[in-house]
């Protein structure tokens, strides 16, 4: 059963248990309206106090720890309020008879009032080993003293309110006409509550449903309609929600700060040498002897290597900050699988390999992906196919539908992946036992960044691989990217 059918069942049943009881019930009232009113006014109302009184004791807790965690001044503002509040609470329980115990809380707050003050100013300044010994000797202490007042309190409201009701039932008796009356009413009013209940929950759920699919796809910016100054569960949901999503982008601002430094710290210093050792091979600072000759050749070759890994570093930062953004446009399929087939056919002549390309039917003409990052990925499991299979191997590159997508295969015959490690292929660094069968090393990003645009694409990439068998990629794409996809949070990882 679906919420709403349960909420409507539980509801109903709540009528017909409660048909006896009202039934019972109603004679009575009318002889015990001062003691009800009496009852609602002081003990229902004292306990309502209470339980916002323990509430408000928590969120000095958390206030508290928001302070000595952020160290701002909007955290201290925020506890303060709450002190004051806490202790406006406290001095209510006067009004209820409570006097004793709003006393003693009372003095409680005072002690975490006067404590307040120093604490602000050591957690403001940095001091967080002053502001964690007041904590720990005073708040700590105190709060915990006003918990357990407000618990004795609650028990005593519960023990009068318990004699106040005991000391009536024994005055209410049956009356026939009044039992019938009641039951209607019970019935009428407990199925409007449930109707109500009902359309009341089911609209919030579906919107913080949808708030939390967008969020999941990457769109941060979805407007809840739930409003903020809600008192319930769902006001609270909706400015968690909303916190949430401010965070987020948040987090997301620094991962693009992150890359755009990594950018300017790295790139810059590697392009630098780079331009050095050409230099020094344009013979502008002299001729090299054939030592400086040899050891030049080695060093240009790994400044190379780690201008290439710096890149693909880059991309696989920029995807995870959702700085990796696409440039959907239409392409033809057949036109991408001939450019292709036509890029790797010599690596195939040269290597010995059988490469096949094969096109099924029921493809759509033209999809519309990003054109530069398809061909990275493909040209990277090619790679990586071609590396991997030894002479006289074979390597296919198969495309077929998938249901409304499109799936895209890369088969090899080669030395194939452990099973234990397919898990982290796709894993920043991780390269697999099996790089003793490859033609040369790679750095362990290429699958990372693969990873990254397929899903920047919406889709999805998977692996199955038998040891000394071969290994097959396979990518699953929508023929036409969303458009909010073009930005993605979080894709790798």
């Amino acid at each position: 059963m679906n919420l709403n059918s349960r909420l409507a069942a539980g509801f109903v049943a709540i009528a017909l248990i409660l048909a006896g009881p009202l039934s019972f019930a109603v004679w009575s009232l009318f002889h015990l309206k001062g003691d009800s009113v009496e009852l609602r006014d002081r003990d229902f109302g004292g306990s309502i106090a209470l339980g916002k009184l323990r509430d408000g004791l928590r969120d000095v807790r958390h206030q508290e720890l928001a302070l000595l965690f952020s160290k701002d001044t909007t955290s201290r503002n925020a506890m303060d309020v709450q002190i004051k509040r806490v202790a406006a609470l406290a001095d209510s329980l006067k009004t209820f008879d409570l006097k004793d115990f709003a006393r003693d809380i009372g003095a409680s707050i005072r002690e975490v009032a006067s404590a307040a003050p120093a604490e602000y100013k050591a957690a403001l300044a940095g001091d967080t080993t002053r502001a964690d010994s007041i904590s720990s000797r005073v708040f700590v202490p105190a709060l915990t003293r006003a918990d357990s007042t407000v618990l004795n309190a609650e028990r005593s409201l519960q023990l009068r309110a318990a004699e106040l009701v005991d000391s009536q039932t024994s005055k209410i008796t049956q009356t026939t006409t009044a039992s019938i009356i009641a039951l209607v009413l019970a019935l009428l009013i407990a199925g409007s509550i449930s109707f109500w209940l009902t359309r009341s929950i089911s609209g919030p759920i579906d919107d913080l449903e949808s708030g939390m699919s967008s969020v999941a796809g990457g769109y941060l910016e979805y407007d809840l309609k739930i409003p903020n100054d809600r008192t319930d569960e769902f006001g609270r949901l909706a400015v968690s929600f909303r916190e949430m999503t401010r965070q987020l982008m948040e987090l997301d601002k620094l991962k693009a700060e992150f890359v755009s430094v990594a950018s300017h710290e790295l790139k810059t210093p590697i392009n630098v040498i780079v331009g050095y050792l050409q230099l020094l091979d344009e013979g502008v600072y002299g001729p090299l002897t054939p030592k400086q000759t040899e050891i030049h050749k080695t060093v240009a070759n790994q400044a190379q290597t780690l201008s290439r890994l710096v890149k693909q570093l880059l991309d696989v930062s920029r995807f995870e900050a959702g700085g990796g953004r696409l440039e959907p446009r239409q392409i033809r399929l057949d036109r991408l699988l001939k450019e292709l087939e036509s890029a790797f056919h010599v690596l195939a002549l040269q290597r010995e390999i059988v490469f096949k390309v094969d096109e099924a039917p029921g493809l759509p003409t033209e999809v519309y992906w990003d054109l530069d990052r398809i061909n990275e990925v493909l040209g990277n499991l090619l790679s990586n196919a071609f590396k991997f299979t030894p002479r006289g191997g074979e390597v296919d590159l198969t495309i077929s539908p998938d249901g409304s997508n499109v799936r895209v295969s890369v088969r090899d015959t080669g030395a194939g992946i452990p099973p234990e490690q397919v898990p982290r292929i796709f894993e920043k660094f991780f390269m697999a036992d099996n790089q003793s069968a490859a033609r040369a090393a790679g750095s362990g990003l290429g699958l990372a960044i693969a990873k990254g645009i397929v899903e920047a694409h919406r889709g999805s990439i998977s692996c199955e691989s038998m040891l000394g068998a071969g290994t097959t990629f396979s990518i699953t794409l929508p023929p036409r990217v969303p458009r909010h996809s073009q930005r993605v949070v979080g894709v790798v990882g």
